[in-house]
């Protein structure tokens, strides 16, 4: 085991925590049990049910589940809000097409005011 890359080794070590984890024995929780005088104790006679295949198939189970409604609600956010993001994108473009427009028409009215906005460079290549 000491000659396998770094990523198999965690993989491995993964693996064996959740081995470990599902064949220890469950922690013997107090259940309130309603007695006939209306009030709660906790009663340690009870324990939790041991672990057992079908109870390993229900936490998958319910896993996935969890997994799917999270992902339903997130595509269903982004499906709303897709419209916003294209409509700011057009309006971007749509302002940049007038940006541009405006600066095409001020150089055919206006030549010489379109010069003065023109970059000219402080250095030269001559030293």
């Amino acid at each position: 085991m000491r000659d396998q890359d770094p990523q198999s080794r965690v993989f491995y070590e993964l693996c064996s925590m959740i081995i470990h984890l599902l064949t220890s024995p469950p922690l013997a929780l107090p259940f309130p049990t309603l007695h006939s005088g209306g009030q709660l104790e906790a009663s340690s006679s009870r324990q939790a049910p041991t672990s057992s295949p079908a109870a390993f198939g229900s936490l998958f189970l319910g896993i996935s589940v969890a997994l799917m409604l999270f992902g339903s609600v997130t595509f269903f956010i982004g499906f709303i809000l897709m419209p916003l993001v294209f409509g700011l994108v057009f309006l971007f473009y749509f302002a940049g097409i007038v940006y541009n427009l405006t600066e095409l028409g001020r150089s055919i009215i206006c030549p010489a005011a379109s010069d003065k906005n023109d970059y000219v460079p402080t250095w030269s290549y001559e030293s």
